[in-house]
This record gives structure tokens, C-alpha cells and sequence, in this order.
């Protein structure tokens, strides 16, 4: 149905995401202008869902801005780039000094330091905001991350809290900084949930083809797993797509879907972003290439005959099976840990980068409800920043430190024995690596300093004594202070 007053929100674009997020604002009482470049998807959605709130369709831009109130507020929900551009620019030419443009989609956080700058010079608010959850998450409750000014947030926050999932009646969304902060966040825990899913994988892959479990078994495994630790959403959609059967074959539908993973972009700009910060995100890092070897189906097939080595089974060394199920919950869990630690390091030196003043507080708050990532112990990070906003690695707060310390014996078990069997488990050993690296005495850089100052001259650091050394290499190789 259609309302008389002006609407307290705008939303354009109205294929999924835009749609369940403009009726999710109707269903909290709020007056939703709607608006889509496609006529026919407008009148489409007025005919499927116009009966569910109070809803101002507009057939041009500038019909859909005069239907908002002042402070004008419009959420775009459009393909990221130049069509994000070119919506961005319309409705600036529409709105008037200190209306809000929202972008809701998955940018790309330099484009909108880029978009917030062009923006306010022209006296209007930018706010760059990460919305998680899928389809589902926007229609009954999202998590979600605006950017821009505090002033903008004042007038645009208690619309989007409104309509975020609660926890503990606690809105999953807050001020996460300016400019580009929001979508920074959003980049970087998509880049989380693509180790999360990654990991989780390699927990199915072990148990599939090194336990020997079925699908359905292996469903049972993963419900059990989601009553403690490792309760999380991720781990639960894993034990129901498990148990689905496909109706065609009667199979289990794990078996008749292609093994090669899609993405969208946000896993990469992670680890690119993380490479400019210098900051290793190594199990994010391996969750992306991952996909992409899953994706080399030409080149996976070509290399099927490739020499595996001297192979063993788990009944061979003689593995207790529910010993082994247990080691892998153990590892999973640790891995998991490790990819949190390393996606809040690089939003720590993004927010340091920036000058974003990013609490991560705010952020394992907000995402224990709504986001794909939802997680029991997201709760437990929110206390470790509690008890030490400045802790150098979640790794080291005194609660996950005795979580990886259980887990330990069982995460090497697994990778030593993925490894005699031949079975990939990229996340699960780089993570492992990264914790014996951050907590080694002495890493071969030492090695790398000497090989880079002897064909390169690039000096090296002693342990001794301060200051910058070169040695002559090609000449006596006495040592001389750069």
C-alpha cells in the first residue's frame, strides 16, 4: 500500500537485496520510497509485496527525492561500480545539501573514500555501509556497518538499528567510522568468512575421505559440533546442506554439485588490502586461492595423473576413528581462531592507516547476530577487547591462548596425518605455520636479510648493537655501518 506523508527512507534498486531491505524497514513502521531504473521492477514489487507497509514507489529520481523527508536518506542497492557511480550522481544532482546517499553494496572501500570526498564537497553526507546476512539477513535482521560522519549517523542510525538483528537486545549495527570504514569492515569480514568456509571444508573433506563417513553421518558430526564452541551459523547450514538429498538422484546432493567455488571479489580485496598493510593474513589468504584452484577444473583435470607418493590409511595407522573426528572438531575450532585473530589485525592497521578509529569491540558485537559469520565465541572476543583494547593478537588473550593450547596436539595430528594421506588442507596447515611463526624465538628472515644485503646491498640489523650493516660480499667482507 502507498502512504501519504513523505518516507522516512528511500531504497533504489529492487532485485533481492534492495526489495527484502526496503520491506524489512515497512514491516518496522517506516515509510519506504522505492525506486528502480526498470519501471516494471518497481510495479512488480508494489504487486508482490505493496500490501506489507507503508511504501511511495517513484517512476524517476527525481520523483523518488521529492518523496523523502528532511534530512533526505536513500540506501542504493545496485551493482558495485559504474552503475554505483552513476546512481551516485543522479541522486546528488536531485538532493540538496545535507540529505545522506547510502551505498549498501559491496564497494570497494578506496572507491568510496573516493565517492565520500566528491560527496561532501558537494555539501551532502556519504555513508559507505556493509550490510551482511544475504537475503534472508536483510528482510529480518541484518548486521550492518555504516561509515561517514557522526552527523550523518545521527539521522541515518536509528533507522538502520531498527531494522538490524538484536542480541541480547543489542543492535548489530553502530558507527563504525568515517569514509571508507564501514565497507573496510564489511571487506574484511567477508574475507573472515571465506576462511571460515574454507576451513569448515576441510573438516568435511577430512572426515569424507580420511574418516570415511558418509554425507549424512557427517551432518550428525557437525549438529553435535554447533551445541558447543564451534556454534556459529556457518557450522549449522554445513550439518542441513550435508543432510540434503538430491530428489533427482536420490544422492546426497554434496555429491552431485560441482566442486568449484564462485566469488564475488571481497576475498581478494582482503588480501590485497592486507599486502599493502603488510599484515599476513594467511589463512584468508589460502581460503582465496583455494577457490580458485577449485575453479582450474582444466588444469585440475590434466593433473589428476600426477604421482601421489607412498599414501597411507587411517586404519593402516591405526587411527581411532572417533579419536580422529575429535582432533579434527579441535583443529577446526583453533583454525577458525586464527583466521578471526589475522581479520582483526588488518582491520587494526586499516583503522591505524586510515585514522578511522575503529573499535574492534564494536565490531565482534555487532557481528554475533545477522552476519554470515555469527559465532558463539564472537562473544568472547568482545571480552578479550574488554579486558585489553590494545592486546597485540587475539592469540594472545589469556582465554583463547588456553583454547589453542587444548587444541594443540589434535591440530598437528590432523596435519600430519592429511599430509601422509594425500589430502589438501591449505587453511589448516598455514594456520597452523602462522601460529609456530608468531610464537618462534627466531624465523629464517635472518637467512632472507644476509641473502638480500649480499646481492642487493640491502642491509641488515644486528642482534647486538643498533643500527643499520653491510657487508663487502665481493670484496674482503668485512662489515661496515650503512
Amino acid at each position: 500500500m502507498t502512504h501519504n506523508s513523505q518516507a522516512h527512507i528511500g531504497v533504489i534498486g529492487l532485485a533481492v537485496m534492495g526489495s527484502n531491505l526496503a520491506r524489512n524497514f515497512a514491516h518496522h513502521g517506516h515509510t519506504v520510497a522505492v525506486y528502480n531504473r526498470t519501471a516494471a521492477k518497481t510495479q512488480d514489487f508494489m504487486a508482490a509485496h505493496g500490501e506489507e507497509g507503508a511504501f511511495l514507489p517513484a517512476e524517476t529520481i527525481e520523483e523518488f527525492v521529492a518523496s523523502l523527508e528532511r534530512p533526505r536518506r536513500a540506501i542504493i542497492m545496485v551493482q558495485a561500480g559504474a552503475a554505483t557511480d552513476a546512481v551516485i550522481n543522479q541522486l546528488a544532482d536531485a538532493m540538496e545539501e545535507g540529505d545522506i546517499i547510502v551505498d549498501g553494496g559491496n564497494a570497494l572501500y578506496t572507491d568510496t573514500v573516493r565517492r565520500e570526498k566528491e560527496i561532501s564537497a558537494r555539501g551532502l553526507h556519504f555513508v559507505g555501509t556493509g550490510i551482511s546476512g544475504g537475503e534472508e539477513g536483510a528482510l529480518t535482521g541484518p548486521s550492518i556497518m555504516p561509515g561517514g560522519t557522526k552527523e550523518s549517523y545521527a539521522s541515518l542510525g536509528p533507522l538502520l538499528e531498527d531494522i538490524s538483528a538484536k542480541v541480547d537486545g543489542t543492535p548489530c549495527c553502530t558507527h563504525i567510522g568515517p569514509d571508507g570504514a564501514g565497507h573496510f569492515v564489511k571487506m574484511v569480514h567477508n574475507g573472515i568468512e571465506y576462511a571460515d568456509m574454507q576451513v569448515i571444508g576441510e573438516a568435511y573433506h577430512l572426515l569424507r575421505y580420511a574418516a570415511g563417513l558418509e554425507p549424512a553421518e557427517i551432518s550428525q558430526v557437525f549438529q553435535e559440533w554447533n551445541q558447543g564452541a564451534l556454534n556459529s551459523y556457518l557450522i549449522e547450514i554445513t550439518a542441513e546442506v550435508l543432510a540434503q538429498v538430491d530428489a533427482a538422484t536420490g544422492r546426497p546432493l554434496i555429491d552431485v554439485i560441482v566442486d568449484a567455488a564462485g566469488q564475488k571479489g571481497t576475498g581478494r580485496w582482503t588480501v590485497k588490502a592486507a599486502l599493502d598493510l603488510g599484515i599476513p593474513v594467511t589463512g584468508i589468504g589460502e581460503a582465496v586461492f583455494a577457490r580458485a584452484l577449485s575453479g582450474a577444473r582444466t588444469q585440475r583435470e590434466a593433473a589428476r595423473s600426477l604421482p601421489a607418493g607412498s599414501l597411507t590409511t587411517l586404519k593402516d595407522l591405526g587411527v581411532d576413528t572417533q579419536g580422529f573426528i575429535e582432533d579434527v572438531r579441535r583443529a577446526l575450532y583453533a583454525s577458525k581462531l586464527v583466521s578471526y585473530a589475522q581479520g582483526f589485525d588488518e582491520i587494526k592497521a586499516g583503522s591505524a592507516e586510515n585514522g578511522w578509529d575503529v573499535d574492534p569491540r564494536d565490531l565482534a558485537t555487532i557481528w554475533r547476530g545477522g552476519c554470515i559469520i555469527r559465532a558463539k565465541f564472537l562473544n568472547r572476543i568482545v571480552e578479550a577487547y574488554n579486558e585489553n583494547p590494545e592486546v597485540e593478537s587475539l592469540l594472545l588473550d589469556p582465554y583463547f591462548k588456553g583454547e589453542v593450547a587444548d587444541s594443540l596436539d589434535s591440530w598437528r595430528r590432523v596435519v600430519i596425518l592429511a599430509t601422509q594421506l594425500g589430502l589438501p588442507i591449505p587453511v589448516f596447515a598455514s594456520s597452523l605455520s602462522y601460529y609456530d611463526s608468531l610464537r618462534a624465538e627466531r624465523l629464517p628472515a635472518a637467512l632472507i636479510q644476509g641473502q638480500r644485503d649480499y646481492f642487493g646491498a640491502h642491509t641488515y640489523e644486528r642482534t647486538d648493537r643498533p643500527g643499520h650493516f653491510h657487508t663487502l660480499w665481493s670484496q674482503d667482507r668485512t662489515e661496515v655501518e650503512a
